[in-house]
């Protein structure tokens, strides 16, 4: 029941994820769970979300017409069971009495009972064709799998959307020492110098070196921005949409003067939690960074901007679900306002570097193409690849990274920029 509620909430109200499966605040069909439930409850979201289209295929090949008009419960009672019997390690008659039970205790799904039991029961004898036919069904809605023909190619939009299948690894940012840590943590020493991790069971927080401080978790990709950002010993840098601070974390590292900020004092509560378990300390203003004026402008500036976040998805799978074309268009606009206002925070010959886990180009290339247009004092500062040994594929023409969720074994879609405001001649 739980399962099918959040899907529902997913797919017909846009809902996010992580707010319903949060153990505190989250859907109260799911808070009701117990442990073991709660993770059964998460490998069925997560499943059904990964595998939707192909879910629905499979659904409509077993239906000799569509579904009766008002039964959307029914749709996502169906979707549950489908994806246990086809992606999940559990027996088809389990699926089948559990959907079963499920519609006959539900008033609006009791006359479909009969209909639950022969659509599901066909599936199980019929699974090997059904899995056989829909393989090649992209897993992704279309109207996000159509910009990615079109941003990337066919070929390379199927590979984007068949590695957000695979399982998400964990990578991290070390301290020091990359080589030590990925001994310690039964890891692998990635491109950039994260480490990801190899297997292990329970927390990340009980794994050596967390408690300590010595590395926190940050995805192989978001940790390239400030990768681009050269020397920065001793140079104030304004971090502007800081929280959780994995980025606010490096540029401490990086030996710079760090001003976090976010405009949500309980992100910004997460963010000084997190820094002072690393033993790191940043100035930080909880303010809207559109209307920041500080009282002396920076020599860097980093903008990690909101974004539909469509990079995340092989860790988000109801990302693809709960944003669209508008949701998109409107969030590359408001990335646009926050990259002109960034330019005004620093000093002449300053660098900014803009960045955020969108794949879309409207969001990245596009923008900040059209803001380079009309600023003639800023200007573009190619990511030289000799400076990124082993990642040259993440580096497009124009000199900027670009990362897509197929690379390095999985990583977050990313887009980064750095750009220099001129000084007067």
């Amino acid at each position: 029941m739980a399962a099918a509620k959040i899907i529902s909430a997913v797919i017909d109200k846009k809902t996010s994820l992580d707010g319903m499966m949060d153990a505190e605040h989250g859907n109260p069909a799911y808070r009701s769970l117990n442990l073991a439930d709660r993770a059964l409850v998460r490998a069925i979201v997560n499943s059904a979300l990964r595998h939707l289209p192909r879910i629905e295929t499979a659904i409509s090949m077993m239906l000799d017409g569509p579904l009766p008009q008002g039964a959307r419960s029914l749709h996502h009672v169906l979707v549950v069971a489908v994806a246990q019997m086809l992606y999940l390690d559990v027996p088809d008659h389990s699926a089948v009495d559990l959907a079963v039970e499920q519609a006959h205790r539900d008033p609006r799904n009791k006359r479909f009972v009969k209909l639950v039991n022969a659509v599901l029961r066909r599936l199980g004898r019929e699974k090997d064709a059904v899995m056989a036919a829909i393989d090649a069904v992209p897993v992704l809605p279309d109207w996000f799998y159509n910009r990615l023909v079109k941003s990337y190619g066919e070929e390379a939009a199927s590979r984007i959307a068949a590695s957000q299948l695979l399982p998400s690894s964990i990578d991290v940012t070390v301290k020091s020492d990359p080589d030590h840590w990925a001994k310690e943590l039964n890891g692998t020493v990635l491109p950039n110098g994260s480490v990801r991790l190899g297997s292990f069971e329970g927390q990340v927080s009980a794994l050596p070196g967390f408690a300590e401080g010595e590395w926190w978790v940050q995805d192989f990709s978001a940790s390239m921005p400030v990768r681009l950002m050269g020397d920065l010993k001793g140079k104030r840098v304004a971090d502007l949409c800081a929280a959780p601070g994995g980025k606010t974390a490096q540029l401490i590292l990086a030996g710079a003067k760090v001003t976090a900020l976010d405009q949500s004092g309980n992100r910004l509560k997460r963010l000084r939690s997190n820094l002072e378990r690393l033993g790191f300390e940043a100035e930080t203003i909880e303010a809207n960074m559109l209307k920041y004026q500080p009282d002396e402008l920076f020599d860097t500036v980093l903008l990690d901007a909101p974004c539909s976040s469509t990079g995340t998805m092989r860790k988000h799978p109801d990302v693809s679900w709960t944003k669209d074309e508008k949701d998109i268009a409107k969030l590359a606009t408001l990335q646009e306002q926050m990259l002109r206002q960034a330019v005004t925070l620093v000093k002449d010959g300053g660098m900014i570097v803009f960045s955020n886990c969108s794949l879309d180009p409207s969001e990245g290339e596009e923008m900040v193409a059209r803001v380079l247009a009309s600023d003639s004092n800023l200007e573009r500062v190619p990511v030289d690849a000799k400076d990124l040994p082993g990642m040259e594929i993440a580096i497009n023409a124009n000199g900027d990274l670009r990362t897509t969720p197929d690379m390095f074994g999985g990583v977050d879609g990313f887009y980064a920029t750095v750009l220099r405001k001129r000084s007067p001649a």
